[in-house]
């Protein structure tokens, strides 16, 4: 029979785990720690951090909106209309006639019939995916998902199956094996432009291949949405397929220069979206602010798509420089090019080489990408200049050789 001293033994003490962790003390004692360093700027294409100036290649302001005036003033004369804050859900005192004016226009922006706002990104894959896959149901997603996706997958009662980033003959093995275990829903899950790598889901093969199963497919499209497409609709219009697709999911945070995120499809499955999404009932609504940014950015998407063009222009000129210099760039088709590094450490030490010498970037390790594939992560913006681009490349070249990465 156990004492009472022995039981206590027998238990860990909760936080031994926070004492325990020195990951990120070894990061800062070698004097690469890249993470949470602040910013005394807007986060336009230069930027000043740690009062350092940096040209910006590590953001997702795809369109250079972030500080654009008429995005400025529309939040600002939100906040003097409506005030800070909306003290509330929208499921009861949080929706104001501006959220509805913004979710029609967002339904029109992705050619779908509905669309419903949430307040990020992270909470609208949590609530789309746990109110429509249930005990009984499946899910199918691509290995290198966003972490939102995960997290949705594991707050639904579904059974989550994955197959190999991209393949599409893995897929149709395991949907095949799927629809033989599961009688309920298949909901299918992908990004449209993978976050890390830049590179396009193959929507056309996926849509095809679910069809046969009647699975649904949803796009997360948080860095497809205001870059791929005639209009910026997302990767589902740049493929011709938006009609082939049940939902697609955005966000704010990026081409809209806001806060937020939203999910557009036919308007009974928006409707059950809004009363059975708790992410959406449970959280406060977004600011008026943001709300009124994203609609400036869409009037400002509407009347200038040369913006669209030099974005994906700039993108794809720096995926070529980097391979004309003989970097690794993986499979990207849009304007997030990384540079895949291989080592945690060596991807740290190369972001803070580059960082010194003005040009700011995201290291990315696992388990954002596999183990061993440390990238540094570059994006690009409609509004970077072909001078602030001329000294990424110098800068990158010079780094990159002296690192070994390049000869």
């Amino acid at each position: 029979m156990h004492t009472e001293e022995n039981a206590k033994l027998a238990y860990s003490d909760l936080f031994d785990k926070c004492y325990n962790f020195h990951d990120a003390d070894m990061v800062r004692e070698a004097g690469v720690y890249p993470y949470f360093h602040p910013m005394q700027s807007a986060p336009g294409d230069e930027v000043t951090v740690d009062g350092h100036k940096c040209i910006m290649v590590g953001s997702n302001n795809y369109l250079g909106l972030v500080d654009h005036p008429k995005v400025k003033e529309a939040a600002a004369e939100a906040v003097r209309k409506y005030g800070s804050g909306c003290t509330g859900s929208r499921f009861l005192n949080g929706t104001l006639d501006l959220h509805i004016k913004l979710e029609e226009r967002l339904a029109k922006f992705a050619q779908k019939e509905a669309a419903q706002v949430f307040s990020t990104g992270f909470q609208t894959n949590l609530g789309v995916i746990s109110a429509l896959a249930s005990k009984g149901d499946a899910i199918i997603i691509d290995r290198q998902v966003h972490a939102c996706i995960v997290d949705g997958c594991r707050l639904s009662y579904a059974k989550v199956y994955k197959f190999a980033h991209n393949d599409m003959d893995d897929f149709a093995k395991v949907i095949a094996q799927v629809r033989q275990l599961v009688r309920g829903g298949i909901l299918v899950v992908v990004d449209g432009v993978f976050s890390m790598e830049g590179d396009l889901i193959n929507l056309p093969k996926l849509v095809e291949i679910a069809d046969k199963y009647d699975a649904k497919v949803l796009v997360d499209d948080a860095h497809g949405v205001g870059v791929m497409g005639p209009t910026g609709a997302g990767t589902a219009e740049h493929f011709g397929m938006i009609d082939k697709i049940a939902l697609t999911m955005g966000t704010f945070s990026k081409s809209f220069a806001s806060l937020g995120g939203f999910v557009a499809g036919d308007a009974k499955i928006i409707d059950y979206i809004k009363h059975h999404a708790r992410s959406l009932i449970f959280s406060a609504s977004i600011p008026p602010s943001n709300a009124a940014a994203v609609l400036a950015c869409l009037d400002i998407i509407e009347s200038e798509p040369e913006r669209l063009v030099n974005v994906r222009k700039n993108g794809a000129r720096m995926k070529k420089e980097f391979e004309n210099l003989g970097f690794n760039t993986a499979d990207s088709a849009t304007p997030i090019v990384p540079i895949v590094v291989g080592d945690d450490m060596a991807a740290f030490g190369f972001w803070k080489e580059l960082f010194d010498q003005g040009v700011f970037t995201n290291p990315v390790v696992s388990p954002a990408v596999p183990p061993g594939q440390a990238m540094i992560r570059t994006s690009y913006t409609a509004t970077h200049t072909d001078e602030q681009l001329d000294k990424v490349v110098e800068v990158m070249a010079k780094v990159g050789r002296a690192k070994g990465l390049i000869s």
